[in-house]
């Protein structure tokens, strides 16, 4: 069964491809929302445009208040949920072909902005489940392809949708890395901010705990490391101007070794008056069990599809898995591809595409359960 599978995802490899090109053709950058359109129309034409595909692979199709899409692959309540988005960062400078036309070299390298981060993937997914269900093989759950449509830019989407849908009982977020990721640090966004007329005060302090930190934020008292999850990474450092006020802003990646509070009362020991900081925004990390049944079928059909080294791992990246229950990051980049999303020439393979669509076919199979 699971051969028949996986010669099904190459017989329609062409189709696949075709399918995720025409999504990701569309320009989906977050502009000015409205009512009906919450994070603007070209986001809202996308999200249609994918359902519309999904219903004409032959899926029952549902649009949660244009926030979020679902395709349905099955009956019931405790469904297995599959969730990335269709949302793409600004395209900025340094293109060597339209960003948004899909070429495709003659070694079937496709460059565009979300082919890697997040288009290609979540529809990867999409006929994965296609293949499964042309070979009209039954699961015993449902699955639910999930499209959001706020992840680059605040998960507005999963909030609204947890509001009045239930979450998966299991899954995952093809938006990260292989193999399965068992673990995310946390991530907590700071601003060191004081009044206009402490200009020097405020310099002072940038340059000699910030600026001058290492990557680890040792001046900040904060380099330390955890066994599981590395060092503690700065990064993201920016000034912002907000009315009467100086602000600079960084982020930190953290391990699970060191909570946000501690995180916190560290900063603030170095921060007096006149200056002052504030927390604006913290995801704690998550973990699950790396020899659970979720991590270890993962990790199983990982290495039957590839041949390579499935051992759960973490990240330092931040993905939907921080707010939606029960899913791990899973996938697409293999290991070195690195720096390709949110980058000029963000690109991805055409072989890459269809091995993922195979990885996450039988990866539906194990972990849906297929009926007797």
């Amino acid at each position: 069964m699971e051969e028949r599978v996986l010669q099904k995802i190459d017989e329609i490899a062409d189709e696949m491809i075709e399918g995720i090109k025409s999504i990701t053709r569309m320009k989906s950058v977050q502009t000015k929302g409205s009512k009906d359109y919450p994070f603007g129309k070209d986001i809202d034409d996308c999200l249609n445009a994918t359902l519309s595909l999904a219903k004409n692979l032959g899926f029952e199709t549902e649009n949660v208040d244009h926030v979020v899409g679902i395709a349905k692959y099955g009956t019931g309540d405790d469904y297995i949920g599959i969730m990335g988005h269709l949302d793409v960062v600004e395209v900025g400078d340094g293109w060597n072909h339209d960003p948004f036309s899909c070429y495709e070299d003659e070694n079937g390298r496709i460059y565009a902005r979300g082919i890697l981060d997040n288009k290609g993937p979540i529809l990867a997914n999409l006929y994965a489940l296609y293949a499964i269900k042309e070979c009209n093989i039954q699961l015993k759950h449902p699955v639910y392809i999930l499209f959001g449509t706020n992840e680059e830019t605040g998960f507005q989407d999963l909030h609204h949708y947890l509001e009045v849908r239930k979450p998966p009982i299991m899954g995952w977020t093809p938006d990260c890395k292989y193999p399965v990721v068992y673990a995310e640090r946390g991530r907590a966004i700071y601003q060191v901010y004081c009044d206009r007329q402490y200009t020097n005060e405020f310099n002072e302090f940038v340059n000699e705990y910030i600026l001058s930190s290492n990557e680890y934020a040792n001046k900040l008292g904060l380099d330390i490391e955890d066994p599981e999850f590395g060092k503690m990474q700065l990064r993201n450092k920016k000034s912002k101007i907000k009315d009467n006020e100086l602000c600079f802003e960084f982020t930190l990646s953290y391990p699970a070794c060191i909570s946000n509070e501690e995180i916190y009362q560290r900063i603030q020991k170095k921060c007096q008056f006149p200056l002052s900081i504030r927390c604006i925004q913290n995801y704690n990390p998550v973990r699950f069990d790396k020899k659970g049944f979720l991590c270890q079928t993962l990790k199983e059909t990982y290495e039957k599809v590839t041949g390579l080294d499935g051992t759960p791992v973490t990240t330092t990246g931040g993905t939907y898995a921080k707010c939606m229950p029960n899913i791990v990051p899973f996938g697409p980049s293999f290991p070195g591809q690195k720096g390709i999303g949110h980058n000029p020439n963000e690109w991805m393979d055409r072989k890459d595409l269809i091995l993922n669509a195979k990885i996450y076919a039988l990866s539906i199979l194990r972990v849906g359960g297929v009926c007797d």
